[in-house]
């Protein structure tokens, strides 16, 4: 991914910042083909558009036919950020989402995701039961609010610009030389 390959060549570290994308989604999910016509979206042209972004970051994609609410999963997130290992879980529920389909809203699939990352699965489970990292993502979304954020990713830099949707490596190197960052060795 651009974050890894810059974070390599460049002296940053990238913090995430959690988005409220369809906040209103239902836990059950809600199936692509009515999500796509309420929005007047053709499914086919989104599907090409996502593959084509997604393969040219060489991040695996699977043609979804639900889509998921996301909040329990950036709960769970937040906290794997604070365990040994933990952020391995970011990977894996990029897969279980945008490859397999899974339901990230369902807790039981997020235990599960947490154990094969190697998380402890009765700590993953009390994460989300007793919702030990709400205030955490409550205060990415205003952050992610304060930013003007509207889609994802956004990529905010030095708290002055933003980088919208995925973009060539070039753009990020350029804005990291507007900031006098050069690249490691140099």
């Amino acid at each position: 991914m651009r974050t890894d390959k810059l974070q390599e060549a460049y002296d940053i570290e990238p913090v995430l910042v959690h988005f409220p994308l369809h906040p209103e989604t239902p836990p059950e999910g809600r199936d692509m083909a009515t999500f796509y016509a309420e929005r007047g979206i053709d499914p086919e042209a989104a599907y090409s558009r996502m593959k084509g972004l997604m393969d040219k970051e060489g991040l695996p994609y699977s043609r979804r036919t639900h889509t998921y609410n996301s909040r329990l999963a950036q709960e769970l997130g937040a906290w794997a950020d604070t365990q040994p290992g933990g952020e391995a879980i970011h990977d894996a529920l990029f897969r279980a989402y945008f490859v397999d389909g899974r339901n990230i809203g369902d807790p039981e699939v997020l235990v599960d995701i947490a154990a094969k990352v190697g998380l402890p699965a009765n700590a993953a489970r009390e994460v989300i039961e007793q919702r030990t990292h709400k205030q955490v993502i409550d205060q990415h979304w205003a952050k992610s609010r304060q930013y003007g954020v509207t889609g994802v990713p956004t990529f905010i830099v030095a708290d002055r610009w933003s980088v919208v949707g995925a973009q060539d490596y070039a753009v990020f190197e350029s804005l990291l030389g507007k900031l006098g960052k050069s690249p490691k060795g140099r």
